[in-house]
């Protein structure tokens, strides 16, 4: 009787399992979501444990009916996910879609709206699904299931990470610390989750920019809908730019375009147009706003990279901000909140506070497009700053550039401010310039105010040996567009970014003590920041500026276009490098 009394509650638990899940009694399972039912384990372990081909390879008969068919790059996270609940189907309950997994459907439907393709999710494949499920047969259910879940994974982790490993570009930003244990994190937070928009927000970057994007987003995928419905016809251009006064024959339709961005006042309902072709003070005042948020010069003419720009249509706008919001969901903590940020084809540098309120904006210079001095895209730490720095020139720059005016000149290097070294820095008077071609010497520009680096340098040290710098060749910042550089990034008010970086680290600098220290003091001469300073040198094409405009600006590196045939493509997208990230170069890139 005793043993009879002790093996009853064991029994009687064991039948309460086997009531919900019916197949029994199960030990180890891993996931926190509510038990369910175990009746289609067979269906789906045969469907999520033959998926690791590649995709020429892929028999469609034997996988989940997904618009993708190849989620090799899921399947080890999806049958650790099926293991971990002892193969409980996950959203479905008495054969029939869970709120949850109604609510995802509508996420994946929606999926425009965060920058993502909805049929990346099998948008238009889910109404058939549901449909099949009414059949009740097992079959429906369990490939129902498993593509739930690997959409359901797909959504996550690309809001989560974006959709492309950054440094399959070569960008040198890691996004491996913000990776979920997907498995985990969809058994038990999304199978059972309330509130699936909460959940989204919350694996999304905590970041105003990002919101402020994406809400961007949504007002440009309206505006390239009214755009389309309309059939605006692109305006003509111009051979000479037109000043206000004078002639445009299109001027009704510049004006219906300047509207539909919000640039011109919008007449209302009952304006009428005026028919008229002159390019009147008020067509020039919505112009120089046009040009002031595409990053052109603000004259307020209407010139014909004025008109090129307009005629942009706004589903390429769309396509900025899609790829805004991708390299937005790579950074990490403490990148995403950055004390300083580079966007290289806005060409300027913003500082923020601590609590990430922007501080200040300057415009900066960056590499060349043409040739090898693109500036890279990367993360880092800021750590010192180095007063009249030397400018220690890569072999590769002096092969190029300096031994031919050394072989037509043997006084060619002292004359413009430079000298050669040894491998320890030893000044050497006695080379040739076959030595500073193969790097078997150094040549090295001297500290002063003509010194290509300027008077101060603020160093990051990353593999590309990149940093900020002042620069005597301050004309520059007066251009609109500022690719000058052989790759390093040359700032505007060098003096007023040294005393910001050095606010707190200790020696009471000032702008004042900063001065001094560029003009009068020793060359050379570094100062260590007590606290490193994070600093991302960013691509972003479009941006809501601090006016809560939209800026774009032109995709100078073709990063957008490469990205966007990446996109083209469909799933699995590139989790690897497609090549080795460049390794540093000798010396430094000015």
């Amino acid at each position: 009787m005793k043993m009879k009394a002790l093996l009853r509650p064991a029994i009687t638990a064991c039948a309460l399992s086997a009531l919900l899940l019916v197949s029994g009694c199960h030990r180890h399972r891993k996931s926190k979501s509510a038990l369910n039912t175990t009746a289609y384990s067979d269906q789906l372990q045969e469907l999520v444990k033959k998926k690791a081909l590649p995709p020429e390879k892929v028999d469609t008969s034997k996988v989940p009916n997904l618009r993708w068919p190849n989620f090799s790059d899921y399947e080890p996270i999806v049958t650790t996910f099926y293991d971990d609940r002892n193969y409980e189907v996950a959203w479905t309950r008495d054969g029939a879609p869970t709120a949850t997994a109604t609510a995802f459907i509508q996420q994946f439907h929606d999926a425009a709206v965060k920058g993502l393709i909805p049929e990346d999710y099998d948008d238009s494949r889910w109404a058939n699904r549901v449909q099949a499920l009414t059949s009740k047969s097992a079959d429906a259910i369990s490939l129902f299931d498993v593509a739930m879940t690997v959409n359901v994974m797909r959504y996550i982790s690309d809001l989560r990470i974006g959709r492309v490993n950054p440094q399959h570009f070569s960008f040198d930003i890691n996004v491996q610390d913000k990776k979920y244990d997907l498995a985990e994190f969809v058994s038990d937070n999304a199978v059972d989750a309330t509130d699936v928009p909460k959940l989204i927000e919350s694996v999304e970057p905590d970041s105003d920019e990002y919101r402020k994007t994406e809400a961007a987003l949504a007002h440009y995928l309206d505006l390239a809908k009214q755009q389309g419905q309309a059939g605006i016809e692109p305006l003509p251009t111009v051979a000479k730019a037109v000043a206000v006064g004078g002639e445009y024959p299109a001027a009704d339709a510049l004006l219906t375009r300047l509207r539909l961005e919000g640039d011109a006042p919008d007449g209302g309902s009952d304006a009428q147009a005026s028919h008229s072709s002159v390019f009147d003070a008020a067509l020039s005042d919505a112009v120089k706003h046009y040009q002031h948020r595409h990053g052109i010069a603000e004259d307020g003419k209407l010139t014909a990279q004025t008109i090129k720009s307009l005629n942009v249509p706004m589903d390429e706008r769309v396509a900025q901000l899609q790829d805004s919001l991708e390299r937005w969901r790579w950074l990490p903590d403490p990148y995403l909140h950055a004390r300083l940020m580079v966007n290289l084809p806005e060409f300027v540098l913003r500082g923020f506070d601590a609590n990430h309120k922007l501080d200040f904006t300057m415009r900066v210079v960056v590499g060349k497009v043409m040739g090898e001095h693109e500036t890279p895209v990367f993360t880092h730490m800021m750590k010192y700053l180095v007063f009249r720095p030397y400018w220690n020139v890569p072999v590769d720059i002096a092969r190029k550039e300096l031994v031919p005016h050394i072989e037509a000149n043997r006084g060619y290097l002292a004359s413009k401010n430079f000298e050669v070294t040894d491998s320890k820095g030893v000044v050497q008077t006695d080379y040739t310039a076959r030595q500073v071609g193969q790097g078997g010497v150094m040549v090295r520009e001297k500290p002063g105010p003509k010194n290509s680096l300027g008077l101060v340098k603020f160093i990051f040290p990353n593999q590309y040996d990149i940093y900020l710098h002042s620069t005597p060749a301050v004309s520059l910042f007066e251009q609109t567009r500022r690719d000058f550089s052989h790759g390093c990034i040359r700032v505007q008010k060098p003096a007023d970014l040294a005393a910001w970086v050095l606010q707190g680290q200790g020696g009471d600098w000032d702008l004042q003590k900063v001065q001094e220290a560029m003009n009068n003091g020793p060359d050379n001469k570094t100062v260590s920041l007590k606290t490193p300073l994070p600093i991302v040198i960013f691509y972003l094409t479009a941006i809501v500026d601090e006016d809560d405009e939209v800026h774009f600006f032109d995709d100078i590196y073709r990063y957008d276009e490469e990205m966007q045939k990446v996109f083209s493509k469909g799933p699995p997208y590139p989790q690897k490098p497609e090549q080795v990230v460049p390794k540093t170069k000798q010396g430094d890139t000015a």
